[in-house]
Parts: structure tokens; sequence; C-alpha cells
């Protein structure tokens, strides 16, 4: 009966750990299926994604500082007065005024006003109408000269783009990392409840022999309690390596989907095993990977342009106001619209006028102050720049030497997986013919079931080191081929 009944509970053990329902929906993936759905769906990647967007337009409305303004106005006035000076006591005054305006600023600094205007007057008089069309220009020589407010926003603007950009570099790479490591842990949950149930079965295999040779009298009954206490720990493990599988598969789901609810019943089953392919580790290459393509430095070097354009900025509010400003038109006037309109066809009533304008602020306090202040961030950016590269190269320098420290423990709990099935093997031969212990068959049974695990356990660990390295150079994209393209 008790052989019947582990029978049973490895048939339900087994059942658990391909699915939580009667009829799961099994799904082979490889792992860049795994990353092709994340890119498409992870909820992460998603968010991040409008990042970009965002910012784009962010630097549309910062040229809006360029658009020009036109403006349109329109006039009539009357005025009635009585006095002693007016012709019969009354004077009725008439008026049509109309204004037209086009200004705006250029990427010079410099502004522009395109300016129209005409009017009327008649009663009591004879209609007289006049008006003038020119343009008037002001161009800074000193203040926003070479950069000013609107520059500085465009600039930034565009700044804060690739920043968005490496901010979505940087959260693929996250993701498509943890991708990794959750497809790993996948592959060696099943290999590890496949390591329990064979402990499982030498367990049991262990305890009906033990059985036999009570019921003929060669094996003291209280020995076979040391093999049901085996049997036991061993279901027990198996029932938690099944509980970790459960919990490694929804890790991979969730970052894989955004409809969590169309993949519960489903089985991944990963297409690769672990293996530990050779890998020449090269620290000159991978810190040159690491100062080209980590995100983060990136963007920490954008950061710090950044900063040089607001101090360039600072530094040119420290100089005066000194303008160059001039105008040019013509005039026209006549007895009304038309003949007005003639002249200025005629362009024969110019004006024009230059000159310059200065503004001296006496103290310019907040100016210099500003200045002192973003000079100050800069130096202080430039060193956290340089701490930043250093770090990273540590950090590759420590993910090199743990990927290589991986490497070397695949083979070494290779062979211990090796030597502990031939020391089972033989002392299970000792055993047969009375020159051994159960205790001892157990203990040896056991370090078999641990250096399986361990096996796994480091391909599982080398695979993630390498995952680990790409990370830390910021190759991961690249060496996955996804595609970072901003639509």
């Amino acid at each position: 009966m008790k052989k019947i009944g582990a029978s049973l509970f490895m048939a339900g053990v087994l059942s658990a750990a391909s699915a939580q329902t009667n009829a799961p929906a099994v799904r082979p993936l490889s792992l860049s299926d795994c990353i092709a759905e994340a890119i498409q769906h992870n909820f992460d990647v998603r968010i991040e994604r409008y990042e970009p967007l965002i910012e784009q337009l962010a630097l549309d409305a910062a040229y809006a500082g360029y658009d020009p303004t036109l403006s349109l106005s329109g006039t009539h006035s009357h005025n009635n007065t009585t006095g002693l000076l007016t012709t019969n006591g009354v004077s009725i005054t008439e008026n049509n005024s109309f204004n037209s305006g086009l200004g705006g600023a250029l990427p010079s600094g410099a502004t522009y006003n395109l300016f129209g205007n005409m009017s009327d007057t008649y009663e009591p008089y004879p209609e007289i109408a006049g008006g003038q069309v020119g343009v008037n220009v002001t161009q800074p020589i000193l203040k926003n000269l070479w950069i000013d407010s609107t520059r500085l926003g465009v600039t930034i603007a565009k700044i804060q783009v690739k920043l968005s950009e490496q901010g979505l570099r940087q959260q693929l790479i996250t993701t498509v990392t943890a991708v990794e490591n959750a497809y790993y842990e996948l592959i060696y949950a099943r290999e590890n409840v496949e390591v329990g149930r064979q402990a499982l079965d030498l367990a049991q295999t262990q305890l009906d022999q033990d059985r036999q040779r009570v019921e003929v009298g060669s094996l003291a009954p209280l020995d076979v309690q040391q093999d049901e206490s085996q049997a036991a720990q061993s279901e027990a493990n198996l029932i938690l390596a099944v509980s970790t599988l459960g919990t490694d598969q929804r890790v991979l789901k969730t970052l894989i989907t955004d409809e969590y609810t169309t993949w519960v019943d489903v089985d991944i089953q990963p297409t690769m095993t672990l293996d530990a392919p050779l890998q020449l580790f090269n620290l000159q290459d991978s810190w040159s990977k690491g100062m080209t393509q980590r995100p983060d430095l990136l963007q920490a070097r954008l950061n710090l342009e950044q900063q040089g354009i607001q101090l360039k900025y600072d530094r040119n509010q420290l100089f005066p106001e000194l303008d160059l400003v001039g105008s040019f038109g013509y005039n026209g006037d006549g007895t009304g619209y038309s003949e007005t309109l003639g002249q200025y066809g005629t362009a024969n009533r110019p004006f024009y006028s230059y000159g310059a304008q200065v503004s001296v602020p006496l103290s310019n306090v907040k100016a210099r102050s500003a200045y002192q202040s973003d000079k100050a961030i800069e130096r202080q950016d430039l060193l956290k720049l340089k701490q930043l590269e250093q770090n990273i190269m540590v950090s590759i320098d420590n993910a090199v030497g743990v990927a290589r420290s991986d490497y070397e423990s695949v083979e070494a709990t290779k062979l211990a997986r090796i030597y502990a099935e031939a020391a089972l093997d033989a002392e299970q031969k000792k055993y047969a013919v009375g020159k051994s212990t159960t205790f001892t068959v157990l203990q040896l049974q056991n370090s078999l079931t641990a250096a399986r695990s361990q096996e796994i356990r480091a391909l599982a660990n080398y695979q993630e080191a390498l995952t680990a390295l790409a990370q830390q150079e910021g190759s991961t994209l690249e060496r996955r081929k996804v595609d970072v393209t901003v639509k």
C-alpha cells in the first residue's frame, strides 16, 4: 500500500509541476521568444516607451519661441465736442483706423515686427487717409547674442530627447536581463524537480529492498525506519522543488505579458538546456564596451553636456544688453484708402531709422550668483561622472571574475556528480553483500542528490553570470539582437 501511495504522490507531483489545471496549455518557448514577448508586452517597457515621445513633443513645444505672431485690429471712433472755439459751437469727428503686425524672433536672437497701419478721418472735413508699412528689427550683440532663453530651451529639450532614449535602452536592458535570469531559473527549477524525483526513486527503492530483507530476516525492522525517514524527506524536498517551479513560472510570465490571465494556465516549456559554452573573457574589451554602451554612463555625459549649455547661457547673461535697432518702411496718404495704397506701391516716400540701445545692470547679483552656482554644479557633475566610470570598471571586473569562477565550478560540480554516482553504486554493492550499513547508503544517496542539484545550479549560475556581464557592459541588447528603434 505504501508503494502505491508513493506512486500516486509522484503522479500528483509531476502533474502539479507542469500546470495547476487539469488540461494545461503547454507552450514551448525559446529564450528569444520570451525576450520578443517581453519587448512587446512588458509593462515597464511599454511605460518607458512613452518617454521619448513625451520629450519629442516637449522639443516641438520649445520651438514655439520662434513662432510668429499675427495681430490685427480695427477701430472706429466718434467724437462730438462743443465749445466757443468751434464752428457753430459744434465739432464732430469720425475716424476709422486699422492696424496689423507680424512679429517674432530669429535664431540669431533678433526680434522683428512687420507692421502696417491705416486710418481715415472725415466729418466735418473731407476724407483724409494715411498710414505706414514697414519693419522694426532689434539685434542683440552682447547679452542674448550667442544664446538666449529660447535657444537654451531648444538645446536642453534636444538633450532630454537623447536622455529619454537612453532611459528606454536602460529599461530594455533591465527587462531583457530579468527575462534571461527568469528563463534560466525556470530551466533549473524543472531539472531540480527531476533531481528530486530521482532522489525519491532512490529512497523508495532502498525502502522496498530493505522491507524484503526484513521479511527474510536478514535486516532488523528498526533499520527500515531510516529508509522511511529518507523517503519522507525526499518527498518534502520534491514538494518544495515543485513549488519553486511554479513560482519561477509565474515570475517569467509576469515579465513577458501584460495580460496575465491569458498565461495563467499556460505551462511554459523551455526549449533550451543548460550548458556551459567556453567564452574567452577580455577585461579591456569589456571595459571599452562599458565606457561606450552603458546607458547610465551616456546619460551622465548628456547631463554634463546639458549643464555646460546652462553655464554658457548664464555666462551670456552677465553681459549688458547692447542692441542694434532699426526700422524701414513707406508712408502713404491721400483722400482715400485706394490713393494711400497706391502710394505704398510707388515706394517713393520711405522712412528709416537706426541706432543702438544699452542697458547695464548696476549690480547684476542674480546673474552672477546663478553663473557661479551652475559652475560649481558642473564641477560636481564632472566628479560624479568620473566616479561612475570607475564604478563601472570595478563592476565589470567583478562580473568577469564571477563568470570565470562559475565556469570553473561547472566542471568541478560535474566531476563531483560523477564521483558521487560511482560512490553510491559501489556502496550499494557492498550493502548487498552485507559489508555496509543502511545509514551509509542513505548518506551517499543524499550526497548524490546534492551533487546533481549543485551541477545544474552551477550551469544556471554560469549562464546568469554571462547575462550579468553583458548588463554591466551595456551590451545586452546587441548580444540579443534587440532593436531599440524609437517610433
